[in-house]
């Protein structure tokens, strides 16, 4: 199977072009908080359309006023992939797990309160082999333009029981990259750079 990972694009998909493989995950940031830009979402859902892949799943981020509000209303709110928000998806045996939930950013989309945020981690099950976040957790290719380290402590301390095969994210976009640290392959999966331009190419898993 082919993984084919992105996040942080801030409206700025079709840059990417058409993408091929068996399953794309959107990791979050699809909009512009700042700007709020009317019909991000359904933009970005044409932009799936037209993606060469059997399966396609998406979390919100901090900047996803307007995934917030259709989670909100109840609305549907992809109709080219799947959302998910604290679910459990299973593709050809394969478990993935996705939550859009980001500390410190109280002003902002998906911002939990550090109690509430430990809840929803307990919530993924053990059994995950790729888990699709917008925060790293801390320490993990999480530190800012200015060095300072934006990951979730809690949501560190959840993997280490974890161990999933894969751990997907973005949010940070300084730190866009690979680690692989004792089983786990760590992706901060950020198209952009700290400036908000497209800096990186998508990143490909065989699994």
């Amino acid at each position: 199977m082919r993984v084919v990972i992105i996040s942080d694009t801030h409206n700025q998909h079709e840059e990417l072009g058409v993408l091929h493989g068996d399953v794309l995950i959107h990791c979050g940031d699809i909009g512009n908080g700042f700007g709020r830009t009317p019909g991000e979402v359904d933009r970005l859902d044409d932009w799936f359309r037209r993606q060469d892949f059997k399966r396609i799943l998406c979390i919100g981020g901090n900047h996803d006023f307007q995934l917030e509000e259709r989670v909100g209303a109840r609305n549907p709110v992809l109709h080219h992939a799947q959302y998910l928000q604290d679910e459990e998806v299973t593709i050809e045996g394969l478990h993935f797990y996705g939550a859009p939930w980001t500390p410190e950013l109280a002003t902002w989309a998906f911002y939990l309160p550090p109690d509430m945020m430990r809840a929803k981690w307990d919530l993924i099950p053990e059994r995950t082999d790729v888990l699709i976040t917008h925060t790293p957790p801390l320490d993990v290719l999480d530190r800012n333009r200015h060095g300072r380290a934006c990951g979730c402590p809690d949501l560190g301390w959840r993997l280490a029981d974890l161990r999933p095969r894969i751990h997907c994210f973005g949010h940070v976009h300084a730190s866009g990259g690979v680690r692989k640290i004792e089983g786990t392959t760590y992706v901060n999966a950020s198209m952009v750079d700290s400036s908000y331009k497209i800096a990186r190419r998508p990143y490909e898993f065989d699994l």
